[in-house]
């Protein structure tokens, strides 16, 4: 994988009316992403309700994402085919860890990418962290590029310097969800990744564009399930000066995550996006989205729309 490579929804998992995974709709949102001009997928991840999922589950979704990603790229050859990264990465005991990863592994995605506190579990020390990750990564796959993402859950730990630096050093890395919704603090881990292959890619819309002018090698986001050609115009256009309007309208609708997301961005895209899956979840209760939440929705799909239109954002 190279840097730069741009827009990444945290790809959300849909379910039948019964509750099982809802594999016509994976491919449905698949499509969706790549329409909308989407750089990549990280599939499998929080979005995707991984801690409600199977490793049989988690398997099958990525195989479904890899091969719908390929498959389009194969008809429409005019640019480049979406990367996929994929996590899977829940357990607590070293052995299941090796077993999900080995797992995911196989799917033929184009990373692999490791949940920041699966490594030292018990948030010790920068020293036990980097040890339970050299002992993790012998067992993957050498062909496998690697990454870590920040995952909120079970809790949130962040990659110190050290920790960034013993990844550079492995040579098996090339991404990087941070979410540390920090912007100076993102700018010194470009500083630190600036001379090797691993992309840092921004989960918060408030800090977005700040860190793209410094050198973020994209966006991986929640967000980027409701508006991802927004995103991706942002990326794209981040020097012109209309990208501080944009930048404003990512920040402010950004907040819509406190709704009761993923359910929410299943809702969205049904409604107002005509992609047919159910808002069901396994994380949250879809009873939540209220009419309060729906007209917050339909708000925010109104001044997309009109944002859109103002800067020729699709056109």
């Amino acid at each position: 994988m190279n840097k730069k490579l741009g827009v990444f929804p945290t790809m959300v998992t849909p379910y039948t009316k019964e509750g099982k995974v809802d594999y016509k709709g994976v491919e449905a949102l698949v499509e969706w992403y790549w329409k909308k001009g989407c750089d990549g997928i990280f599939a499998v991840c929080q979005s995707s309700e991984i801690f409600f999922l199977t490793l049989e589950e988690r398997v099958n979704i990525g195989k479904t994402v890899v091969e719908k990603a390929k498959a389009l790229a194969e008809v429409d050859r005019t640019r480049k085919p979406m990367k996929v990264v994929v996590s899977g990465h829940v357990s607590d005991s070293f052995e299941d860890q090796v077993e999900e990863l080995t797992a995911m592994s196989g799917i033929g995605a184009d990373a692999l990418i490791l949940i920041s506190n699966r490594m030292d579990i018990a948030n010790t020390t920068d020293e036990k962290w980097i040890e339970d990750l050299h002992k993790l990564i012998e067992k993957i796959p050498a062909y496998m590029p690697l990454g870590v993402y920040e995952c909120p859950k079970p809790y949130k730990r962040l990659l110190t310097k050290k920790m960034l630096e013993a990844c550079k050093a492995t040579g098996r890395f090339a991404f990087i969800k941070d979410t540390c919704c920090d912007a100076e603090m993102i700018k010194e881990r470009i500083e630190v990744l600036k001379d090797c292959d691993i992309g840092l890619y921004n989960a918060n819309a408030q800090t977005l564009l700040e860190t793209l002018r410094a050198g973020a090698d994209g966006y991986c986001g929640v967000m980027a399930n409701f508006h991802p050609e927004i995103y991706k115009w942002l990326f794209d256009n981040a020097d012109k000066k209309e990208a501080e309007l944009v930048q404003a309208f990512v920040c402010m609708t950004a907040f819509t995550e406190s709704l009761a997301y993923p359910a929410t961005a299943k809702y969205y895209v049904n409604a107002h996006e005509g992609i047919k899956i159910e808002p069901i979840s396994r994380a949250v209760d879809c009873n939540l989205i209220t009419e309060y939440q729906k007209s917050c929705l339909a708000q925010m799909k109104t001044l997309g729309d009109f944002l859109k239109k103002q800067i020729g954002i699709g056109e």
